[in-house]
């Protein structure tokens, strides 16, 4: 699927609720985390980011080749309707996004959250994150509030960054980074 990107306003849309787990939406979430694989360094997407504006986002930190310190591996969490319900402790981090290509920023996220979320099939799931993922998953939620990374960076001034071309589990030369 394709990607939209910055400065596309449709980012900008808050994302509705989803009411039906049927067979189209396990269809969608499948296209979805195949976008996202196919995406250098993917490790998040929201359907937002491909013009559906659906509470559905995928975090998935397991294919990275090292996982900063610090954080959990929930393995691949597909999360509709996500809430974080707790969270704790603020760091800064680095951040990009496959719908901003050409730069990356300092955002405060918080270090520890707890998020509860429906999958594919409409199942109930709670999951604890920290670190990295936890910095994932936040990224992706604000998607579905229709927040970019740019609009949390700490200073447009000192923390935006113009991206290096990144060579990431796709095959080809590239510059995004999910």
């Amino acid at each position: 699927m394709d990607i939209l990107q910055y400065p596309d306003e449709r980012l900008k849309q808050v994302s509705e609720a989803v009411e039906d787990f049927n067979d189209e939406l396990q269809t969608f979430a499948a296209q979805l985390e195949i976008t996202m694989c196919a995406g250098p360094g993917g490790v998040g997407i929201a359907a937002p980011q491909v013009g559906r504006f659906q509470r559905i986002v995928i975090v998935d930190i397991s294919g990275m080749r090292k996982i900063p310190a610090k954080s959990t591996n929930n393995g691949r969490m597909i999360l509709i309707n996500p809430e974080i319900t707790e969270w704790e402790g603020m760091a800064m981090g680095r951040e990009g996004c496959m719908s901003v290509l050409d730069f990356t920023g300092n955002v405060i996220r918080a270090e520890k959250i707890s998020v509860t979320a429906f999958d594919e099939l409409g199942e109930q799931h709670e999951y604890h994150c920290e670190g990295y993922e936890a910095r994932a998953v936040q990224h992706e939620v604000d998607h579905l509030d229709g927040l970019l990374f740019l609009d949390r960076l700490v200073s447009r001034r000192t923390d935006l960054f113009k991206r290096k071309v990144y060579k990431g589990r796709a095959e080809t030369r590239t510059k995004g980074k999910g």
